[in-house]
């Protein structure tokens, strides 16, 4: 969505149209905000209509402390559009995205929009994403059932999550390069600590299902774990959850959905169909994702919520399984486990990554992913090494000459990071590894970043080449020169059920075959027949020793240091 653009967005239908035509390959996903499970707004609350106007939404980005001192358009200090907007959906899940603005707009404010006026404007944007970013006052009466988490993690992780807490180890944090964004990294890095630590329990009546729908054994496999789920009785109910597969199963032989209504009529009630727009507008909507496959399953998962992601249990049925660490034989003894007795969640850390474009000697941002393993920039078709400008809050880290460079979190660590000579980092371990890629001088070695830091890969205008940017292996987008990406720890975590507490260590060892090696040479065991009084016959070894000392006649305690004195006349 380019700031710049002259025309000012329409929001109705609980869609932000984006301004301008982006590829196939690279397009996000559009930004639906109002869910079909969204109440309406509270009549009292003045419709999106009634507002003098959205022209708030049309100035260039503005930082979160735009009112506290003026910064510079290449700032890291302005917080991506996209950011924002996607905070805006996710702040107050249980409301619609007009009442949101309606109440930021609210006459009790004091927000007053002055046509014509740019800096009243520019004011009344900040005004408004501050009214709606700040963080609520720490004090449990205060802590409403729509405002008690933070935006930035699953509201029904509420209950095993001291929001306090988490509220007191982001309090400290003053009106600083991007402030949120660090607030953002302080808190989801709290709850992860509390998550694992504690049982969750979840009335779970929403389960989705993602797998591969032009793989026909998974289809097959996809099909019984759907009809296991509904018909198995929950919660005190003669029936089952509610299922989501792909759309894309609807019309699949193989699936074959109607066999399933005619062999129970209330199927057609519990299995529904879900899209990607679904679980970008109404995340909330599943209460437990399940993946059947491996890795690359798990990462379209990630791929699909841009935004608020349900914790993710995936069963493994690919080639490596770092993510997957539930075995699909055993699927209803785990389920059954997780629906009736709880979960243990691991947030892991994802980036958010936004691309900036240079367009008349002004920065505009353009697409942004949500990065589950890493991002890699590298010299794409062109044969000359890379140039690229590394920047951590705003201030020049060093100059990039390599092939390429690899931005990992540490889920990433195992991936391509690891192939390109990065270090194992546990997932707890909140931090940005940065691995180059062939580099030009040997003294670039892989290391690990702060991860509140916000890092930004620049291409230099004199650069002789482009660079290439990959999300996950996804959404190739080329940076030409002048172009820059920045790196942030997201605001939105992915939340992975445990299936054990060192579920980590054993994928390494499993996968990699960590440490691991034949086993070493048994030592002789003797003579095993039994002496003449029954007892084992005592082993007797040809040579007494394998040290290096050495008889020299006869005390025999001699070494080879006395034994070269001798023949030397010292002794």
């Amino acid at each position: 969505m380019s700031p710049s653009s002259s025309s000012s967005p329409t929001i109705a239908a609980g869609t932000v149209p984006s301004e301008r035509p982006t590829s196939s390959r690279s397009k996000a996903p559009a930004l639906h905000f109002n869910s079909p499970s969204s109440p309406p707004p509270p009549s009292s609350s003045p419709s999106l209509s009634s507002i003098p106007s959205p022209a708030f939404l049309r100035t260039p980005a503005a930082s979160f402390s735009a009112r506290r001192k003026p910064v510079h358009p290449l700032s890291v200090e302005n917080i991506p559009r996209q950011t924002i907007l996607k905070a805006l959906a996710s702040s107050r899940p249980s409301l619609s995205i007009a009442a949101n603005l309606a109440d930021a707009m609210s006459p009790t404010t004091t927000y007053v929009l002055h046509d014509g006026d740019d800096d009243a404007e520019e004011q009344q944007f900040s005004d408004c994403v501050e009214h709606v970013f700040s963080p609520p006052p720490m004090t449990a009466k205060y802590l409403g059932p729509s405002i008690q988490s933070p935006c930035f993690y699953h509201q029904r992780f509420d209950n095993a999550v001291n929001v306090e807490r988490v509220l007191e180890e982001i309090a400290g944090d003053e009106y600083t390069s991007h402030s949120r964004l660090v607030q953002t990294a302080l808190g989801v890095r709290e709850v992860a600590r509390q998550l694992q630590r504690r049982t969750c329990r979840m009335n779970v009546k929403n389960v989705m299902i993602v797998t591969k729908a032009r793989d026909n054994q998974l289809v097959t496999l996809t099909r019984e774990l759907a009809q296991w789920l509904m018909k198995t009785p929950r919660y005190g109910n003669n029936y089952g959850v509610n299922v989501y597969v792909d759309k894309k199963l609807r019309d699949s032989k193989r699936f074959n959905a109607p066999a399933l209504f005619e062999e129970e009529p209330r199927f057609r009630a519990q299995l529904n169909y879900w899209t990607p727009d679904l679980c970008w507008s109404s995340p909330e909507t599943f209460d437990l994702v399940l993946t059947l496959g491996g890795d690359g399953t798990v990462l379209f998962t990630s791929w699909l919520f841009q935004r608020v992601v349900p914790p993710i249990l995936s069963f493994s049925l690919g080639s490596l399984g770092f993510l997957t660490g539930f075995k699909f034989e055993l699927y209803k003894e785990h389920l059954n486990k997780v629906l009736n007795d709880g979960m243990r969640v691991n947030m892991r850390m994802r980036f958010t990554c936004t691309v900036y474009r240079e367009e008349n000697g002004q920065m505009n941002e353009g697409d942004q992913f949500e990065v589950l393993n890493e991002l890699v920039i590298d010299r794409g078709p062109s044969p000359y090494v890379s140039n690229l400008e590394l920047y951590g809050d705003d201030d020049l880290l060093t100059v990039v000459q390599a092939d390429g460079c690899i931005f990992s979190t540490p889920t990433g660590s195992t991936a391509y990071s690891l192939s390109a000579g990065g270090s194992l980092v546990h997932p707890d371990i909140p931090a940005i590894l940065l691995t180059p890629i062939c580099p030009h001088t040997l003294s670039f070695r892989p290391m690990l970043l702060n991860d509140s830091m916000l890092l930004r890969v620049s291409v230099p205008k004199n650069s002789r080449a482009t660079a290439w940017c990959a999300f996950d292996g996804k959404g190739r987008v080329e940076l030409k020169q002048g172009d820059h990406v920045t790196i942030a720890a997201s605001q939105y975590p992915f939340p992975t059920v445990l299936s054990a507490p060192t579920e980590w260590i054993d994928s390494v060892s499993r996968t990699l075959r960590w440490n691991t090696r034949a086993a070493q040479q048994k030592a002789w065991d003797g003579d095993s027949a039994l002496g003449a009084e029954g007892n084992e016959k005592v082993e007797e070894w040809d040579i007494d020793t394998d040290s290096a000392c050495y008889s020299d006649g006869e005390d025999g305690a001699g070494s080879p240091l006395r034994r070269q004195m001798s023949l030397l006349g010292f002794t």
